[in-house]
């Protein structure tokens, strides 16, 4: 219901809404979820109980799964490396895209969805039926968006982007348990927004023979991508099973995706691929559930996966590797009266094995073997204090293996505009993270607070070079002078907060005052180039939504909602400035709003229609975590970067078909 009502461009965006998440975007088709102020391979994405591996360590490298399709989203904060083992130090995003529909039952969607900013244009059918246990479901969406605008920067070229996807399963629901097939295929080409102009500030585009031309209106009207570009696909097959073993629960999902992520940035040969990595993924998750006993619940699980990345284009940023991973855990949670005690332990090896990394013929990086070991836990206390007043306490203990970039990289990235180097030698990233939370609900108002520190050994980022002159480090690469980076370690805490506060006054239960703030710092404990806070961490931020839902306002119109929302994002002034790596931000505030309702026929809906508005007040404004806040000066203007959408209308059809089966 909510991804319905929301005007967001992408999944990850739309999340972004809640307290304590944010989203690392490059354009409206890029996005990466930060959980805490954690992002990358820090945060895990689960997609039908499959783990996601998608070159996730990438600035530009978004999410590969179908937004139109989406079911729910669950997100889990903190620490979860105890049952997803390494890269869940910052918590999970659990996309859920099939979910089976009543037994004897057949139900068909048709989904529309029009963004007036970017004219994007979104179509997705699905069908799913579930007839004598035997249940499928099958989807189909296309999207295609041109260059999207503000009222700083016009029309922004590149910023367009289009996909066509399809997926769905195939399962049977017994009293047994169930058993599942499923499979999907994302296919998205996207721009990548360089953000250069000319001396009187229009986007130009590189062409063939080494020269550059103005964008035309036909450019930033296309749904094309222009170089540089990305195409990226993946694909993915997957069997979840369920089964009953007397009153134990035996889980078990095993996983293949094929992830190839080709990038392209010569105007001179429109095919080749300066970047081209071909990464397979095979996922595996064995779980017993023991029977409840006198309070208690007992899980013990087995996870892992194996991969194997290939480079098949022109030049190489990482080499070609082979990884394994293995790690089993045992959870348990008692409850006793109004208290509930959780706690668990884990371990995990991980095998990488790392090729020559080549240029040309020539070896530019040395092969390697590296292992790393590491134990997990938790333990934790939910305590009911009143019947109004809850409280949580955690704490956990996490770990993350450094990525393959981060051991090994050696090269330019276009996405990014830096050249990189890993480093060998780095250690596994541990976190010890205290969480506290305390609920109040009433007839009338809820609130929550929640707070956490996290303590970080070896927290790997990455840091600007200098040269031997003192200044900046730069490479030429392609006629293009790059900043050189390197990965590197260090001590690091994170902290913050999130608050919740609904209104819901009775008797008036139509209307609802929300609100939720978020708060995060995050500081090295050793400063680097007199800098001593962690880059890219979100700005503060205020939500605040008035709110109005009636069930029935004729006898045509149902489930009629009408919202308002204020968006508060704050200045973000403590920033890595080190090496010229961050810059402060101006805080900004966005009008939005929403409405809309069911259409209803007989007692059947016949078609649900949602209208939401974003920057309503066509604020110019850059988000902290926008990348293109860092592209290239406006020379007719002085502005530094690329600025984020402006006002945008998004207008959404939904027609729901349902048949029911008799039973013979």
């Amino acid at each position: 219901e909510e991804l319905m009502q929301s005007s967001s461009t992408n999944i990850i965006e739309a999340l972004a809404k809640k307290p304590g998440v944010s989203t690392l975007s490059t354009g409206p088709a890029i996005s990466k979820p930060v959980i805490r102020g954690l992002s990358y391979n820090r945060v895990l994405t689960i997609n039908d109980g499959v783990r996601q591996e998608g070159q996730q360590w990438g600035d530009e490298h978004g999410i590969e799964v179908d937004e139109a399709s989406v079911n729910k989203v669950e997100i889990l904060k903190g620490p979860a490396s105890l049952i997803y083992g390494s890269d869940a130090t910052a918590g999970v995003i659990n996309i859920i895209t099939n979910v089976p529909v009543p037994e004897n039952t057949i139900k068909a969607n048709l989904f529309s969805n029009y963004q007036t900013n970017n004219k994007a244009r979104t179509f997705n059918g699905n069908i799913a039926g579930n007839i004598k246990g035997i249940n499928w479901n099958l989807y189909g969406s296309t999207v295609a968006a041109a260059d999207y605008k503000n009222k700083y920067d016009g029309r922004v070229f590149n910023s367009k982007f289009y996909e066509k996807n399809f997926g769905g399963y195939l399962g049977y629901n017994g009293s047994w348990g169930y058993s599942h097939l499923l499979f999907s295929n994302f296919n998205l080409h996207a721009g990548l927004v360089e953000g250069v102009r000319d001396a009187e500030g229009y986007f130009i585009k590189p062409v063939a023979g080494g020269t550059e031309v103005r964008a035309t209106d036909a450019d930033f009207n296309s749904t094309t991508p222009e170089i540089p570009y990305q195409h990226i696909r993946h694909f993915k097959v997957a069997t979840d099973n369920n089964i009953k073993l007397g009153q134990n629960h035996l889980l078990f999902n095993i996983g293949f995706q094929h992830n190839q992520r080709e990038e392209f940035g010569n105007p001179d040969n429109l095919n080749e691929r300066a970047l081209f990595f071909d990464l397979k993924t095979i996922t595996y998750t064995v779980q017993f559930h023991l029977a409840d006993k006198n309070g208690w619940k007992t899980s013990i699980g087995i996870n892992g996966m194996k991969q194997q990345n290939t480079n098949k284009g022109v030049e190489q940023l990482i080499p070609d590797y082979g990884l394994f991973d293995i790690g089993g855990y045992l959870y348990t949670q008692k409850t006793i009266k109004k208290l509930t005690l959780s706690g668990g332990v884990r371990y995990d090896t991980r095998h990488i094995n790392v090729k020559n990394l080549m240029d040309g013929t020539a070896i530019k990086g040395e092969a390697f073997e590296k292992n790393f070991s590491n134990y997990s836990g938790s333990v934790g206390a939910a305590i009911q204090l009143t019947n109004q007043l809850n409280l949580k306490l955690n704490a956990a203990r996490g770990f993350r293996a450094p990525s393959i970039p981060e051991l090994s990289s050696n090269g330019a990235h276009e996405g990014t505009i830096r050249y990189e180097y890993g480093d060998a030698n780095l250690k596994s990233e541990l976190s010890t993270q205290f969480d506290a939370g305390l609920d109040f609900n009433t007839e009338h108002v809820s609130v929550g607070v929640s707070g956490f520190y996290n303590n970080f050994s070896n927290f790997i980022l990455y840091r600007k070079l200098q040269g031997f002159n003192g200044g900046d480090s730069t490479l030429l690469v392609n006629g293009q002078k790059l900043s050189a980076f390197k990965f590197d370690e260090q001590q690091a805490v994170l902290s913050g907060m999130e608050v919740t506060l609904d209104i819901h006054p009775h008797p008036l239960d139509w209307l609802h005052v929300e609100n939720t703030f978020s708060l995060v710092s995050g500081h090295l404990k050793n400063p680097l180039e007199g800098s001593k806070y962690l880059p890219f961490i979100p700005a503060p931020r205020l939500i605040s939504e008035i709110r109005t839902n009636f069930k029935k306002i004729s006898t045509n119109i149902h489930n009629f909602y009408l919202k308002l929302e204020a968006d508060n994002t704050f200045a973000k002034k403590d920033v890595f400035t080190a090496y010229n790596t961050e810059t402060p931000t101006p805080g900004y505030t966005l009008l939005n709003m929403g409405v809309g309702a069911d259409i209803v026929a007989n007692g059947k809906i016949l078609f649900t229609l949602s209208i939401a508005g974003n920057n309503l007040g066509d604020v110019a404004y850059q988000n902290h975590l926008s990348r293109l806040k860092y592209a290239d000066q406006n020379l007719a203007t002085g502005r530094i970067g690329v600025f984020n959408m402006g006002r945008n209308f998004g207008i959404k059809l939904n027609i729901p078909l349902s048949y029911k089966v008799k039973e013979k």
